[in-house]
């Protein structure tokens, strides 16, 4: 089947489709391209999207390093210049191993990385409830240092210990959407909003000043199918389907759910924050009131089976 003969579709890759370090990404993302690809061989022109969790904090934590060691020589870099430099070098990664893969198939769809800046509102309340988790586990000593040199905040994540938390900030839009919207329809695949895309706000002029936040990849990820036109958002993560009562006795796996059920199912608190929560907010956004539209999660080895609804959870407007 030719390349978008089925419409357009944004891929949101969780965690799992990239490893915690740079050896396990480069085995990741082997494994991932083959997902993608069961994707555009299935039709759709495409679109990545892709976390940053634990690289953009081991790229700020290396060069807080280089500061404290020579700090006439070194100044630490803002957030969003890490996000910047995270989505360079997993992009480079993914397309790379795309890239093989396509031609290994006989699809001569290029591949390409896009640096994504995607705008938040300032006065988003996040800002003043900082949540996300970045980087890696800390002592509570390390994590008082932090808070004492930088002014950090920090909080203790699930007994495994402490961990830097920064404002994650819903999406507005995605400041490059008109480029990849060009890419995708001459046929390229676009690696892009790479750890949610690099967050910024408007100031006076044309001016776009970086923010010191992680915006969530898979909001970021619905936001861009929004903004693209695409006809579904498929969110792959680690687990087959979206559970009821997950972990539970009575678990109970989803084939599908309207957006309705799945904003009952957020409100029961069915879902944990930080994990499915912000998947399935995403699902409920690009759906909602929009009948064409699809939205899957689904486990990263089976997507061509996902979009063809033989697994994972469907989300439709109802």
């Amino acid at each position: 089947m030719k390349m978008g003969q089925k419409g357009r579709a944004v891929i949101a890759l969780g965690g799992n489709a990239l490893g915690d370090n740079l050896p396990e990404q480069m085995a990741a993302v082997k494994i991932t391209s083959k997902a993608v690809a069961d994707l555009i061989e299935e039709g759709y022109s495409v679109a990545i999207a892709h976390g940053n969790g634990p690289q953009v904090g081991m790229i700020q934590d290396a060069f807080g390093l280089l500061t404290r060691a020579e700090p006439e020589k070194y100044v630490q870099f803002p957030l969003s210049v890490c996000v910047a430099l995270s989505q360079g070098y997993i992009g480079y990664d993914i397309q790379n191993a795309l890239r093989e893969e396509l031609l290994d198939r006989g699809i001569g769809a290029g591949v390409v990385s896009i640096l994504t800046q995607v705008e938040v509102d300032p006065k988003d309340p996040a800002f003043s409830a900082p949540e996300k988790p970045i980087g890696h586990f800390m002592t509570k000593e390390e994590a008082d240092g932090l808070v004492k040199e930088r002014g950090y905040v920090v909080r203790e994540d699930s007994g495994r210990g402490y961990r830097r938390v920064v404002a994650s900030p819903k999406p507005v839009a995605v400041v490059e959407k008109d480029i990849i919207i060009t890419l995708m329809e001459t046929g390229h695949v676009v690696v892009c909003c790479g750890g949610g895309g690099i967050p910024v706000f408007r100031t006076e002029g044309h001016h776009l000043k970086g923010a010191a936040a992680v915006i969530d990849k898979d909001l970021a990820a619905a936001c861009l199918a929004e903004e693209t036109g695409a006809e579904m958002l498929l969110i792959l993560t680690a687990v087959d389907r979206v559970s009821l009562n997950f972990g539970k006795p009575d678990e109970k796996k989803l084939d599908s759910m309207t957006a309705a059920e799945a904003e009952r199912y957020i409100k029961e608190g069915q879902f944990a924050p930080g994990s499915m929560l912000p998947k399935v907010e995403a699902a409920v956004s690009f759906v909602k009131g929009n009948p064409g539209r699809t939205a899957v999660i689904a486990r990263l080895e089976d997507a061509g089976a996902a979009v063809r609804g033989e697994t994972g959870t469907r989300i439709l407007a109802g």
